[in-house]
């Protein structure tokens, strides 16, 4: 997968590509160098993956950190 793929390729998009790589892997049909070279691509998928599950759970937590705003409530008869 070049450097332009890799920008290019979705969470999504990897998830499912490495599912399809466990799928070929234990269909048992590989050889023994072609699972050499799934399994490397899919170490670099799960790292992939695993950097951006990183980056959305730093962006959540720092929303989910910052203290509400306080609301005052209204009676609505103080007029």
């Amino acid at each position: 997968m070049s450097e332009e793929q890799k920008k290019k390729t979705t969470f999504e998009q990897s998830l499912a590509r490495l599912e399809r790589i466990v799928s070929e892997m234990e269909g048992g049909e590989l050889s023994l160098g072609d699972m050499i070279k799934k399994f490397e691509e899919g170490r670099k998928l799960v790292q992939s993956c695993t950097s951006e599950l990183e980056s959305i759970r730093q962006r959540i937590e720092k929303v989910t950190s910052v203290d509400p705003p306080q609301v005052e409530a209204l009676s609505i008869d103080n007029r």
